[in-house]
């Protein structure tokens, strides 16, 4: 795993997306198609933002892939990620497809093996993701499986994620977050040919520092990516404050 410390959140959106679109580009110049992850919440804004005003980019043979989404949760909820998505990323760019996670069926199971089933047929070229307060990757709170290779999974949200959703203002309250998601498995995103993980805030700091220095655990569940050479970390000044100086200099 590579490190990028920006300045702020602004200059690491367009690093993130520059990245990003280079790996993008490579996969049209290359088969003539690609295939992407899509993240969300407060760490994506300024990356999507910096994606969508990339230039030449033919995003009409892009096919996107959904990260995580709440159960149960309509998708015209402030905090829906299919919202969040939709108006973000996919009403911006003519994409070939976008397959979103569909949070209130009421087979979320079979929810995961269809979408499943999909991304099997779609090797990624590139995932945009985060890490969160607790060190999540995607959906997939401490202690995450690092065993599955089911690409979807039904999970259960702790304290602690529930409450920095509560904190970023997408819920009025923690009761009313949601308890449980669809979130793509770690093995699944690991399978991706890049990955672009964009990570500002002091209030992930110690969330960085966990995933990039301390053991591969899946009571850090973001440190896996320690494991896969293509990806690069994205972090603000604010984020990398708890990164030692020999981690910095590297």
């Amino acid at each position: 795993m590579k490190l990028e410390v920006l300045e702020d959140a602004k200059r690491l959106g367009i690093a993130a997306a520059r990245l990003g679109t280079e790996a993008i580009r490579k996969a049209l110049a290359e088969r003539g198609q690609a295939n992407i992850i899509v993240a969300t919440g407060a760490s994506q804004f300024e990356t999507l933002s910096a994606l969508i005003a990339e230039p030449d980019i033919d995003w009409t043979r892009v096919t996107g892939f959904h990260l995580d989404e709440y159960l149960g949760l309509d998708d015209q909820h402030p905090a829906s990620f299919c919202r969040y998505l939709r108006e973000r990323f996919v009403a911006h760019v003519p994409l070939k497809q976008f397959h979103y996670v569909d949070g209130t069926d009421k087979d979320p199971h079979q929810v995961c093996r269809e979408l499943g089933e999909l991304i099997q047929s779609h090797p990624i070229d590139v995932a945009f993701v985060g890490i969160g307060e607790n060190g999540h990757l995607a959906f997939n709170d401490p202690p995450a499986d690092f065993e599955t290779t089911e690409p979807y999974l039904v999970v259960d949200l702790d304290e602690a994620c529930r409450k920095q959703q509560a904190g970023e203002g997408w819920f009025a309250t923690i009761d009313d977050v949601p308890t449980q998601a669809i979130s793509m498995s770690c093995r699944q995103i690991l399978k991706s040919n890049t990955i672009i993980c964009s990570v500002p805030d002091r209030r992930k700091a110690e969330a960085v520092q966990g995933s990039l220095e301390g053991p591969v655990t899946p009571d850090v569940p973001a440190s896996i990516l320690q494991t896969h050479e293509g990806t690069t970390l994205f972090v603000d000044k604010a984020a990398a404050t708890l990164l030692t100086s020999s981690t910095l200099s590297d």
